[in-house]
């Protein structure tokens, strides 16, 4: 690392749980951030400063004057700017040395399986079943950790799905495809600012911490966070055996 690294990132390299080691981890390491709205944006936004290699972040939407209230990344000269795009020029004046890949495309098929391929770690911040099982698949395929997060109203959840682990559950297992729940959206249904961005900060905090290889992942769990109240439950949640997703590659 050099001078100037060892300086900006100083405070990591104190904690003794991470120290130089651990930071050169992640400045070599490559994230796959799909999504760059509410959740994307604050988990962008910790990854980029604390010095992620190269950030892709993949997102086919632009930006709109309602998404100001919680997508950090954007300002308001932004809006009819693609997300990729003006989440890119955000994250490369937090971050210089962060490389930043602007995919301005809502990734599928073949381009996602690339893309997954490639990342050292997947991040979920989507809005849309269909693509969280998609990627759930992909990241099966190819071993990689999926950290996943939603939020709506003032609920919100994040887990972290490591088909590394032997009997680790996936994505499909807690939410079965064909069985989603009606799908909601924040445009119907509305979001309050700051539940994003603590979900999505957690979400970089366990990005960080597989890429690191510290700590204890929420692999195996689910947490519930009720806004509210404030108030976090977790839920343990076990591999289905007969998971259509999983089950054939760890058997």
């Amino acid at each position: 690392m050099t001078d100037e690294q060892l300086l900006r990132y100083s405070r990591h390299i104190l904690l003794p749980q991470i120290g130089i080691e651990g930071q050169e981890n992640i400045v070599n390491a490559r994230a796959l951030v799909i999504g760059a709205g509410g959740l994307g944006s604050p988990a962008a936004y910790y990854l980029a400063s604390a010095g992620i290699g190269t950030l892709v972040l993949a997102d086919g939407d632009t930006v709109d004057l309602t998404n100001l209230q919680r997508q950090i990344l954007h300002r308001t000269d932004a809006v009819g700017m693609a997300k990729s795009a003006s989440g890119k020029r955000t994250l490369n004046e937090i971050n210089p040395e962060c490389r930043v890949v602007a995919l301005g495309e809502r990734l599928s098929g073949a381009r996602l399986d690339e893309e997954v391929a490639q990342a050292d770690i997947v991040l979920d911040c989507c809005d849309n079943f269909a693509t969280r099982h998609a990627v759930n698949r992909a990241c099966v395929k190819f071993g990689k950790p999926l950290v996943s997060g939603a939020a709506i109203r003032f609920d919100g959840q994040v887990a972290v799905f490591d088909s590394r682990q032997p009997n680790a559950p996936c994505y499909h297992c807690l939410f079965p495809e064909g069985q989603d729940a009606e799908e909601v959206r924040c445009a119907v249904m509305g979001v309050f600012a700051p539940l994003t961005g603590i979900i999505g900060t957690v979400q970089a905090a366990e990005a960080l911490k597989l890429v690191i290889g510290c700590g204890t992942s929420l692999a195996g769990r689910l947490l519930l966070l009720d806004g509210l109240g404030m108030e976090w439950r977790e839920i343990r949640v076990p591999r289905d055996p007969g998971c259509t997703v999983c089950s054939a590659k760890t058997s």
